[in-house]
């Protein structure tokens, strides 16, 4: 086996390892926004636009924060943007609404909701 065979089969393994290092860190990360769709989710978007008193859920996610099953963002009818965080029972745990800054203001009652 040449040098150059051997230099480009020692890029090869490490390009596969820093692949699979990474893949494996999105997988493990407890910071997913990948969006759920299904009836269990369909339901989570109802129970969050019932519990701010009407709009439409436009995003729903697996929670990942300690108390919330569900992350729902919903848009009010005035066209405000709110996160709703709900247990596995459908039971709202708390709010974030997002401010002029785009930053999110808290409304849980006992936990942070920030990023």
């Amino acid at each position: 086996m040449t040098r150059g065979q051997k230099l480009l089969i020692a890029g090869v393994v490490i390009v596969v390892l820093a692949a699979g290092g990474v893949g494996i860190a999105q997988a493990v990360s407890g910071d997913s926004e990948e969006q759920v769709t299904g009836p269990r989710a369909d339901r989570a978007g109802q129970a969050a636009v019932r519990a701010v008193g009407g709009g439409r859920a436009v995003g729903v996610e697996r929670g990942d924060d300690g108390g919330a099953a569900w992350e729902v963002e919903v848009v009010r009818p005035d066209g405000s943007e709110i996160e709703v965080n709900l247990t596995g029972d459908l039971e709202q745990v708390g709010t974030a609404a997002e401010d002029d800054g785009g930053k999110r203001e808290s409304d849980d009652e006992g936990e942070a909701d920030e990023d």
